[in-house]
């Protein structure tokens, strides 16, 4: 993982900056990365106003927007500052098992099958995809939610007209 991205996420004032201006609904919503390393993403949401349903837990969008953060989180590591790789969700599968209320923390374990599909995309120049799985807890560690993203990396060709 880029020590630099690395040094940028651990900053909670400039990862709430980069939130704030990139991904402002999960700003507001009060996502917030708590833990990350080259193999691992901790990220949370809280149960508040924002991101309350009418069922008195929280919105299901709120949940997978923490989710995905905590897998994208970790690919976005991988690639910052390197040569240039687009990457997407082409996929997302989701299972609820409890109620979602107060903070839940969502972790995703896989950055090192990320940075496997990544460098392989980058040496094979091929779009490759690799499915990561995030899981909500809540603060008892009862599993509330397990999120299934199936990312896509692209390395981007500096040779090729745009829309090529």
């Amino acid at each position: 993982m880029n020590a630099a991205f690395l040094r940028l996420a651990q900053h909670p004032f400039k990862f709430r900056m980069f939130l704030l201006t990139k991904l402002p609904a999960a700003f507001f919503c009060g996502v917030r990365l708590k833990y990350i390393d080259p193999d691992r993403a901790e990220v949370t949401v809280p149960f508040r106003w924002l991101t309350q349903n009418p069922f008195r837990s929280t919105y299901f969008a709120c949940l997978a927007m923490a989710a995905e953060m905590s897998t994208g989180v970790l690919a976005m590591g991988h690639i910052y500052k390197e040569s240039p790789m687009s990457m997407l969700i082409i996929k997302m599968e989701a299972r609820y098992f409890k109620k979602a209320t107060g903070t839940i923390y969502f972790t995703c374990e896989e950055g090192q099958r990320l940075l496997a599909v990544i460098q392989e995309a980058r040496a094979s120049g091929k779009p490759l995809e690799c499915t990561v799985q995030s899981v909500g807890t809540n603060g008892d560690g009862e599993r509330i939610a397990e999120f299934n993203f199936t990312w896509s990396f692209k390395s981007k060709s500096s040779g090729k007209p745009a829309g090529v």
